[in-house]
């Protein structure tokens, strides 16, 4: 597979999807609270995508995933499945959403509290954000993916968190998962060079301890911190344009 340069015609059905995405994670966010299980969040989510939206969410089915978020909660990095079990107070948790429109992918994911969070869990999610936007900043034409990977991994380590390595950003479109791969860590001048019409997703997980992760064999999907220590993840898809960026994912509560 290599990179597709979007035409404009797909960058306007990229950014319908983009924004139905965005859509799901405001209209979710009144339902998180202590008691509520992530299977009742993923229904509400499920609902919301088909039934209103028209639109089909991505991850149901794909290679097997057996529900339609991933919902990875405190030490769960990423891929967490929805479950009976019930979010309690000073959870974090990721919420992340795909959903596919007339054959195009919009992707996104925030994190969201239970109740009051640790000082520690705020600050951890915050620094992540801010790893994020550090990112997207330096999305523009002839700017490097090695510069997005450096500069988030060096506001990670400054803050004296880490970086995971196993899992990273992509590109997007009429496939979920497109070429190419963006690092969430790297050199800058390195990597594939931007061109406009280039979309994909930045989405750092940054942990609270080390970064080495391990996949669980009971379900071959949720991925997690092997230490055990918190991890943060946020998620933009970005359109690269003639003169910087576009991010196609953006909440009301964003300003880009």
């Amino acid at each position: 597979m290599s990179i597709t340069i979007k035409t404009p015609e797909e960058i306007e059905k990229m950014r319908i999807a983009g924004r139905l995405a965005a859509e799901v994670l405001e209209m979710i966010e009144p339902h998180i609270s202590a008691g509520v299980t992530t299977n009742r969040l993923d229904q509400i989510c499920h609902d919301y995508i088909t039934q209103q939206q028209q639109a089909i969410p991505a991850p149901l089915n794909y290679h097997g995933f057996p529900k339609s978020i991933c919902t990875s909660i405190n030490q769960v990095v990423c891929h967490g499945i929805p479950n009976d079990k019930p979010l309690k107070d000073g959870d974090m948790i990721n919420i992340d959403i795909t959903v596919i429109k007339d054959g195009y992918h919009g992707d996104t994911s925030k994190m969201f509290f239970v109740g009051k969070a640790a000082p520690h869990a705020t600050r951890l999610a915050e620094v992540t954000l801010e790893c994020l936007y550090k990112g997207i900043e330096l999305v523009k034409p002839g700017a490097f993916l090695g510069d997005i990977g450096h500069v988030i991994q060096k506001h990670a380590e400054a803050n004296h968190y880490t970086v995971v390595r196993e899992y990273c950003g992509h590109g997007i479109g009429r496939e979920f998962h497109e070429d190419p791969q963006v690092l969430h860590y790297g050199r800058p001048g390195t990597g594939v060079k931007l061109e406009a019409g280039m979309i994909f997703t930045i989405e750092p997980m940054i942990n609270a301890g080390k970064r080495d992760v391990k996949l669980s064999k009971k379900d071959g999907w949720t991925v997690e911190t092997k230490d055990r220590r918190l991890s943060a993840q946020w998620e933009h898809t970005i359109l690269v344009t003639d003169s910087g960026h576009e991010v196609l994912t953006k909440r009301s509560e964003e300003k880009f």
